[in-house]
């Protein structure tokens, strides 16, 4: 009987290091003075000494998050440098809503096969996006699990860490009917609704990643593969302007129907005009190709608009100019009595 070993039961040790020596140095620019610990401790550490010099009453925010079926997109184009990017964003994104300013990250890459220069690829649209809003990437983990996933295929986590004051935790219980909703603008899908997009543009629609429809600038890999945007910035540019927010919805999953009344109080609803923001030619495709009617749409993607602030009327047009830095920014409409409904005029 021939000796086995790990490598030939489908766990490459040496393909595990090399992609860890190839990650080094993108992981390092992302080191604030605050990283204790480089890659390959047991465990990160992170002093909160400085930090806590600005907090009174510090709190500390965490969320969990991964990229769903987009990475089958990035494996069908063989292009892995943004869901790096989106999974930051999916996480970062879910603490701002509560005000926390977003400080360490954790990711979990796991396939069928350890690929370093893929694994590479990943990391490195994960650093950028850290570096773009002064986030530690402290460490992760590689998990090369043969019989788990298909063939090159990639499942991506990440873990956040965010910190904000106690009594400037953004919770929702502010709105009040007659504040108004701003949007901020997506640019694509973000990291929600891939399966059915896959279903309408590649099972019922025939078309490949590489195809190039009249509606759509870029191929159709490419539109969908536009990196989640990252609201950061956009959101501590209103925070530091000193204006009250009363709430804020990341945009995901379920859409503006279902994420909006997260964060209502009792008693009140939503009145939305959708010809407010520009539609994105990405969804009215999606929608003829699969002949979906407007409310799975928009209960499955975020239509547009990745993020929505509430505040109070009289402070739209100064938080509008603070995002200005940023990007547009549309005022969608208003709160009023309710019962956690969003109606979409």
């Amino acid at each position: 009987m021939s000796k086995i070993d790990y490598k030939k039961a489908g766990v490459d040790i040496d393909a595990g290091n090399e992609a860890v020596e190839n990650i080094k140095e993108d992981v390092k620019t992302t080191f604030t003075p605050n990283v204790l610990t480089g890659l390959g401790s047991f465990g990160s550490l992170f002093s909160l000494k400085t930090i806590l010099n600005d907090y009174q009453d510090p709190v500390l925010v965490q969320s969990i998050d991964g990229v769903g079926t987009k990475t089958i997109i990035a494996r069908k184009l063989e292009k892995f440098d943004t869901i790096g990017i989106d999974l930051l964003s999916a996480c970062s994104n879910d603490i701002l809503v509560m005000g926390a300013k977003p400080l360490t990250f954790l990711d979990y890459i796991a396939n069928e096969k350890l690929n370093p220069l893929i694994i590479k690829e990943i990391v490195s649209g994960m650093a950028k996006g850290c570096r773009e809003t002064n986030v530690a990437l402290v460490g992760g983990e590689t998990a090369e699990m043969p019989d788990t996933y298909l063939k090159n295929e990639h499942d991506l986590v990440g873990v956040i860490t965010g910190i904000v004051e106690k009594n400037k935790i953004i919770t929702g219980e502010k709105i009040k009917s007659g504040d108004v909703l701003i949007g901020l603008p997506s640019n694509g899908l973000h990291t929600n609704g891939y399966s059915l997009a896959r279903k309408v543009f590649f099972d019922i629609g025939g078309y490949s990643v590489h195809d190039i429809i009249p509606e759509l600038e870029k191929p159709i890999g490419l539109t969908l593969l536009e990196p989640h945007i990252n609201y950061t910035n956009h959101i501590f540019s209103v925070l530091d302007s000193n204006i009250s927010i009363h709430g804020i919805a990341h945009i995901t999953g379920g859409g503006l129907l279902e994420n909006i009344p997260r964060i209502l109080p009792e008693g009140l609803g939503v009145v939305i005009e959708k010809k407010s923001w520009p539609s994105l030619p990405v969804f009215s495709k999606i929608q003829e190709l699969g002949n979906i009617n407007e409310k799975e749409m928009f209960r499955t993607f975020n239509m547009g608009i990745g993020m929505v602030i509430i505040l109070d009327k009289n402070s739209a047009q100064n938080a509008k100019k603070a995002i200005g830095a940023y990007s547009q920014s549309f005022e969608l409409g208003t709160v009023v009595s309710g019962h956690k409904v969003v109606e979409i005029l």
